[in-house]
């Protein structure tokens, strides 16, 4: 019986109006991808890839659907030129339904790409997902599905009264990532409406933006579960075993989205403000950055040397910070100078004011000061105050800049800057006093 299976197969196969829609068909095949070559080297050498707007991206689209739309022609001629020769076009009706598959995915995945941007991860993927969408379509298209279903839905993951198996597991996973992939496209699409209101503060636009995120994202994982109409109680035993050890091991990354909401609500810290972390030597003048992104796990700092460090929400919250530019941008600066004895400390004070001033990151209002603070062992210990408005363009180089200007005018004013010195003296006892 397989063997006259067998025979008959190959007796359809090599049958003339097989062989004839065959031939049609992959003539059809060869001569879209020709095409399709020549419209995408006549794109690559008119530099549409380079250009912005709407009109390149219509280009582009005609361009990539080009193979898919010509083989749909070509094969639909086909189809009336075997139905003109009065032959069954069974085999060419299977080809336009996989050209006209091929054409609607390419031509979805392109509208994709387009909304999700060309930042996106889904640039790198396009040609795998348009692989593996159309594969599936194919296989819709040809009835193969039933046989696929029926074997998947024998295989029975959980045993006993309640029945969950592999096609139900495998169809489940799916469907709530469609609807994760729509809910996240929608969400991006209300954050970049959002991020556009210049009405609103800054933290308060990523507020929004983060929360609409989460929302649509939980509301497209509970639709979609729900669309699958699997009886989560056969589940029970589970997903509770599951969720106590998800509990326990995504308590941290919990932890740091609650902190990253409350950062946004209580606008502690946003993007631009310029902090630094106490417990840790120098941050009061050196080691500090600027707050670039608020993330929902984390917070990006980009420090002087342009290294980007990612701390978590939760570090912000339970650690003291320094918010240099919380309230106000001003940060004052602090420059202690000894002088010796022998110099005029009046005239030591003029000279730190006018070394402040001579920097143009000195705010002149409020005015530099100098103050003499105390006399001690080896000289009179001076100290030069002021202000800048710019923290995250750098501290030290201001102080580097104004201490080069102290020293320049000490030289000029003959002002002396005294170096600590210590005498020894020996004392030779007489041994004759020893007796």
């Amino acid at each position: 019986m397989e063997h006259n299976r067998l025979k008959s197969f190959f007796e359809h196969l090599t049958s003339p109006t097989t062989l004839t829609e065959l031939l049609l068909i992959t003539a059809s095949v060869l001569i879209s991808l020709a095409l399709g070559h020549i419209a995408r080297s006549w794109y690559r050498r008119r530099g549409f890839e380079a250009r912005s707007g709407w009109q390149p991206r219509v280009v582009e689209g005609s361009v990539i659907l080009t193979n898919s739309f010509i083989a749909l022609v070509l094969i639909l001629l086909s189809r009336g030129l075997v139905v003109v020769m009065d032959l069954k076009p069974s085999l060419t009706d299977i080809a336009l339904q996989i050209a006209a598959a091929l054409l609607v995915v390419r031509l979805c995945t392109f509208l994709l790409r387009l909304v999700l941007g060309p930042m996106s991860w889904f640039v790198r993927w396009e040609l795998r997902v348009v692989a593996v969408l159309w594969f599936l379509l194919s296989f819709a298209l040809l009835g193969w599905f039933d046989v696929i279903e029926r074997t998947l839905d024998s295989i029975d993951l959980i045993p006993g009264k309640n029945t969950f198996s592999l096609w139900a597991l495998l169809k489940s996973i799916v469907v709530v990532t469609a609807f994760v992939i729509v809910s996240s496209l929608v969400s991006r699409a209300i954050e970049r409406r959002v991020m556009k209101i210049e009405a609103l503060a800054m933290s308060t636009r990523i507020g929004i933006s983060k929360f609409t995120y989460f929302l649509l994202l939980t509301v497209g994982v509970m639709i979609g579960v729900n669309s699958t109409g699997i009886d989560l109680t056969a589940l029970t035993v589970l997903t509770g075993a599951v969720g106590l050890g998800l509990g326990f091991g995504l308590q941290s990354i919990v932890s740091n989205f609650v902190s990253g909401f409350v950062l946004l609500l209580d606008k502690s810290i946003k993007p631009g403000d310029v902090i630094s972390f106490t417990g840790v030597t120098g941050t009061s003048t050196e080691n500090f950055g600027w707050v670039e992104e608020l993330r929902g796990r984390y917070v990006v700092v980009r420090d002087r040397d342009g290294v980007e460090t990612l701390v978590p929400n939760q570090n912000l919250i339970t650690n003291s910070v320094i918010n240099w530019s919380y309230s106000d941008r001003k940060v004052r600066l602090k420059l202690p100078v000894r002088i010796s004895y022998q110099d005029d400390p009046e005239l030591a004070l003029s000279v730190l004011v006018d070394a402040a001033n001579y920097n143009p990151r000195v705010l002149q209002e409020p005015v530099a000061v100098s103050r003499l603070m105390h006399f001690s062992d080896h000289g009179i210990d001076l100290e030069l105050r002021f202000w800048i408005a710019d923290p995250e363009n750098g501290v030290n180089n201001v102080r580097s800049d104004v201490n080069r200007a102290i020293w320049k005018l000490f030289q000029h004013h003959s002002i002396k800057i005294p170096v600590a010195q210590r005498e020894i003296r020996m004392i030779e006892r007489d041994s004759r006093n020893d007796d």
